[in-house]
C-alpha cells in the first residue's frame, strides 16, 4: 500500500485553485486548464520542473522539510493543509507503509469522570475516525439524533461521519448540513493523512464512498481541517434552535492514536443559554435516593 493517489491528488487540487494573478505571475490568454500549471508551482518553489512533477506524482518520501514548506509557500497552503502535507510525506516513508489496525485505546477513567463533572457544557471525547468514544450526559442530550441512530446501534457506536451522510434526519438536526458535512470529510482527510494504512480507517472512507455519493463529492475535494472550532446550529428535538460555540482540544493518549476533547456551549445570558440550561435539566440524572438500610439507621437514631 502506498499513499501516492492522495498526495498526487492534493497537490493537484491545490494547485487548481491558485490563479497566476494571485501568485504575482503574468496571465495569458491561452491556459488550457484552470489554476497554475506545473512549471509555475516549480518557479515559485524554486525547484525544476522535473523535480516539481516528480514530486506531484507522489514520490514525497525522503523530501526535506525545507522543500515541502517551500512548495507549500508556493501553492498558499494554510497551516493545516501544511500540516497535512508534512503528514503524507511521513506516512510515504517506506517504514510506514504496513497496513495496520490499530489498538483501540479505551477512554481513561480520569477523563470520563472530567466529563461528568462538566455540567453547562456539552462535552464529549472523539478518535480520529470521530467516533464518539465518551461523553458527559448533556453532550448524549444534545447530540441525542445521533446517538439514538441506526448508524450508532448497528456499529456500537456514534460516529459523526456515519451518522452525516448514512443517516437522512442528519439534515434536519443540523441546520447547515452542507457546511457540518464539509468539516467532517475535512478532518477524515487529515486523519487519513496521519495514518492512510490504518484498516478500519480506510474500510469507513470505502463503505461512506460506496453508500453516498455526496460523501465522495466532498472526498474528492481534498480540504483539509485539523483545527476543529466555531459556531453550530442545530434543530434540536427537545429545545428547538440553538446555536452554540465549540472549542476541540487534542488530548494526549499515544503516538498512534487521536483523542479530541471537545465542547459546546451558549453565550452567557443568551437564549441559546436558556435553552441549554433546560435541556441540561432534562437530562440530569435523578438524585440518589438513600437506602433503606441508611433510613433505618436514621430512624434508629432519632428514637
Amino acid at each position: 500500500m502506498d499513499n501516492r493517489a492522495d498526495i498526487r491528488d492534493f497537490l493537484a487540487t491545490r494547485r487548481a485553485k491558485l490563479t497566476p494573478d494571485q501568485v504575482g505571475l503574468p496571465t495569458s490568454a491561452r491556459r488550457r486548464v484552470p489554476g497554475l500549471r506545473r512549471e509555475e508551482v516549480a518557479v515559485l518553489a524554486g525547484v525544476s520542473t522535473e523535480w516539481y512533477t516528480k514530486l506531484e506524482k507522489g514520490h514525497i518520501a525522503g523530501v526535506s522539510d525545507e522543500v515541502l514548506d517551500a512548495v507549500a509557500a508556493a501553492l498558499r497552503l494554510d497551516d493545516d493543509e501544511r500540516t497535512y502535507l508534512h503528514d503524507l510525506a511521513q506516512a510515504a516513508k517506506p517504514a510506514h507503509r504496513r497496513a495496520v489496525r490499530r489498538r483501540e485505546i479505551s477512554l481513561a477513567p480520569q477523563v470520563q469522570w472530567m466529563l461528568d463533572s462538566i455540567t453547562m457544557s456539552a462535552a464529549f471525547v472523539r478518535n480520529g475516525r470521530l467516533d464518539v468514544i465518551g461523553s458527559n450526559p448533556l453532550g448524549r442530550a444534545l447530540h441525542a439524533p445521533m446517538f439514538q441512530s441506526p448508524t450508532a446501534r448497528d456499529h456500537g457506536r456514534p460516529n459523526f461521519a456515519r451518522y452525516h451522510f448514512l443517516d437522512e434526519s442528519s439534515k434536519d438536526f443540523f441546520v447547515d448540513w452542507e457546511a457540518g458535512a464539509a468539516a467532517t470529510v475535512a478532518l477524515l482527510r487529515a486523519e487519513a493523512g496521519r495514518e492512510p494504512h490504518d484498516k478500519a480507517l480506510r474500510e469507513l472512507i470505502g463503505e461512506l464512498s460506496t453508500a453516498s455519493t455526496e460523501f465522495s463529492t466532498f472526498w474528492a475535494s481534498h480540504d483539509i481541517r485539523i483545527r476543529h472550532e466555531g459556531t453550530k446550529a442545530l434543530d434540536h428535538p427537545q429545545i428547538g434552535c440553538v446555536e452554540l460555540a465549540f472549542q476541540s482540544v487534542e488530548l494526549p493518549v499515544g503516538k498512534r492514536a487521536q483523542h479530541d476533547l471537545s465542547f459546546y456551549t451558549a453565550e452567557p445570558g443568551s437564549v441559546n443559554e436558556e435553552k441549554l440550561r433546560l435541556l441540561a435539566s432534562l437530562a440530569a440524572p435523578p438524585a440518589r435516593r438513600p437506602t433503606q438500610g441508611h433510613e433505618g439507621a436514621d430512624q434508629h437514631q432519632s428514637h
